[in-house]
């Protein structure tokens, strides 16, 4: 399997982690692609990326069949109300495009916010920076790498 600038970061920082791949099954939403992978869609999580009025960048982790509640979402990173970046924003705020947006590598890293239904299992899994490959790991090992908070958002 083609080794992800998410995997080569995880290497380097001696993290254990299981890479997935979906490449030619078709899939596209969040939900397609826990169901190609066989995997429970709640332990599959999506990166969203929102703005607040403050100009503030901040990333959220939910599971792939939940909405973010902009509402929690602004109250956990202290922001009076936080809305979704526009889809052209992305790849120039992260380096990544939809679909493969990761919280690992991002051209800047910003406040991570990861769903505390994450919590529920051993590992999550999530976007391995490029559309068409994932990564699973602890929600400690990915500790290990960025700063995150749990917090419930959905």
């Amino acid at each position: 399997m083609e080794k992800t600038n998410v995997m080569r970061i995880l290497d380097k920082a001696k993290v254990d982690y299981k890479a997935h791949s979906y490449l030619g099954t078709g899939a596209l939403s969040g939900e397609e692609v826990a169901i190609a992978l066989n995997q429970n869609p709640a332990q599959v999580f999506k990166t969203l990326i929102t703005v607040a009025k403050s100009k503030n960048h901040y990333v959220f982790l939910i599971p792939v069949k939940e909405e973010l509640n902009l509402k929690k979402a602004a109250a956990a990173v202290g922001e009076k109300a936080i809305e979704m970046i526009k889809q052209k924003e992305l790849l120039p705020l992260t380096g990544y495009i939809h679909g493969g947006c990761s919280p690992i590598g991002m051209k800047k890293q910003f406040q991570t916010t990861v769903d505390s239904t994450a919590k529920n299992f051993q590992t999550i899994i999530f976007s391995a920076g490029k559309v068409g490959y994932q990564v699973e790991l602890s929600i400690d090992d990915l500790k290990n790498v960025i700063s995150l908070q749990l917090q419930e958002i959905v």
